[in-house]
């Protein structure tokens, strides 16, 4: 199955900054990534239950948490599908297990529910010490 493969995590001081990379890695059947319209990151920490982040429609929309509001910013590029996500102002809270996601998103509603989203990557670390 097609999966996504995030890079870009590591630990950091507090007010630090990170930037994450995103992109589609295929193996098995091929799905036409071109078709994904809704990304997103989320991110879950110890003893947390995943939740997200930010999410960023093909026409322009984004969306973000209000912890990460100012702080984060998501973006897309769609000459090579990759998404991003420039972390800044980091803290100690941030530390978590970063994932992204996409969707065909059909009826275009951008959302940051866990269950919205049908494609994962399997996660990076970003520590954050204080």
């Amino acid at each position: 199955a097609q999966q996504l493969m995030e890079s870009g995590g590591g630990s950091v001081q507090n007010g630090g900054s990170l930037r994450l990379s995103c992109k589609a890695s295929p193996s098995g059947y091929i799905i036409n990534e071109n078709n994904w319209k809704c990304w997103a990151w989320f991110r879950q920490g110890p003893g947390k239950q995943r939740e997200g982040v930010a999410a960023v429609h093909r026409d322009g929309r984004t969306i973000y948490a209000d912890s990460v509001a100012g702080r984060f910013t998501i973006s897309r590029d769609s000459a090579d599908n990759a998404l991003y996500l420039q972390m800044s102002s980091l803290k100690p809270d941030d530390t978590a297990i970063y994932y992204c996601a996409a969707d065909f998103c059909v009826l275009n509603i951008l959302t940051t529910l866990v269950d919205q989203y049908g494609w994962w990557g399997q996660g990076t670390q970003v520590t954050v010490s204080s």
